[in-house]
């Protein structure tokens, strides 16, 4: 049982085709993918190593009627899963899903003041507490596309603690680091004016980005900004998978006969591609603290 207090801890893709989606992780990310789901609830587990690391499950019908697409939802595991919640509302936050019992424990769906959303969790049954955060495989940063990062750091540090880490130096003046604890967690900075909503971004991290990103197209994906060197030899890039969810690389190049994008630039983008992203329904590496994994 994980139990890190205000860390991400797990997360989820709802989808419209999870034996699709089982197929492209697979083969992108590098996932065993295991059925586990149980007489009133179809669920599948992702893993590394024999480890679980995500979640794949149906984009409820309810959902897909009231707008929502297919999307990853990142969990922040606590202990005092109502009093956050409460806090939260407090807070100017919006509950999408109240505190309820489910196969990976007690969870909540939320949103901050700018409509970003998450999810809470208590109780988390799968995952490796002593795991490296960021190994193969596995979540190694997370950015949140804010309208206002400074507001929205506020409101995350009175929410779960978390604390800014030293100044990025990026062409962006509004990255702003945090972390929890010792883990420097990843990055806040302002959307620009296309991005549709605010939302959180998760990278997973691959040993081989440019043999990632040749499978990321081959199952039916696409590139929409990148590769983007960001630090040494270490690239990203941000991708859309074949049922229209948002995700992002991290890795090495290795120049398996990946193009450049001519347009790429040691900048954050945005691709008009991701205009379809609704801030409705179930949206859903790390080195030691004051040393970001990027």
């Amino acid at each position: 049982m994980v139990e890190q207090s205000a860390v991400f801890a797990w997360y989820e893709l709802l989808t419209t085709d999870v034996p699709a989606a089982q197929s492209f992780y697979g083969n992108v990310v590098g996932w065993d993918v295991q059925d586990a789901s149980t007489s009133a609830f179809a669920y599948r587990l992702c893993s590394v190593g024999g480890m679980p690391v995500a979640g794949l499950m149906e984009l409820p019908l309810e959902g897909r009627k009231k707008g929502a697409t297919p999307r990853w939802v990142g969990y922040v595991a606590v202990e005092d899963l109502d009093g956050v919640v409460d806090r939260l509302k407090r807070l100017g936050g919006t509950v999408y899903v109240s505190p309820t019992d489910s196969n990976i424990g007690r969870f909540a769906v939320v949103a901050d003041p700018q409509t970003a959303t998450l999810a809470l969790v208590k109780g988390l049954k799968y995952g490796d507490p002593d795991a490296e955060p960021g190994g193969l495989g596995r979540v190694c940063w997370h950015e949140l596309f804010a309208t206002d990062a400074k507001a929205a750091f506020e409101f995350y540090g009175g929410l779960l603690g978390w604390q800014k880490e030293e100044p990025m130096t990026t062409p962006i003046e509004s990255y702003q680091l945090f972390a929890a604890g010792d883990w420097t967690m990843g990055g806040m900075f302002n959307k620009i004016a296309s991005a549709p909503v605010p939302f959180w971004l998760y990278y997973f991290k691959v040993a081989d980005l440019d043999l990632a990103m040749g499978r990321v197209r081959a199952e039916g994906g696409q590139i929409t900004r990148g590769p983007i060197e960001v630090w040494g030899d270490i690239s990203i890039v941000h991708c859309i998978d074949a049922q229209g969810a948002v995700f992002a690389l991290q890795g090495q190049r290795t120049k398996t006969g990946q193009a450049d994008d001519p347009q790429s630039a040691l900048e954050i983008g945005w691709s008009a591609q991701w205009g379809d992203i609704s801030s409705r329904g179930r949206l859903l590496g790390s080195k030691r603290k004051g040393k970001s994994v990027r």
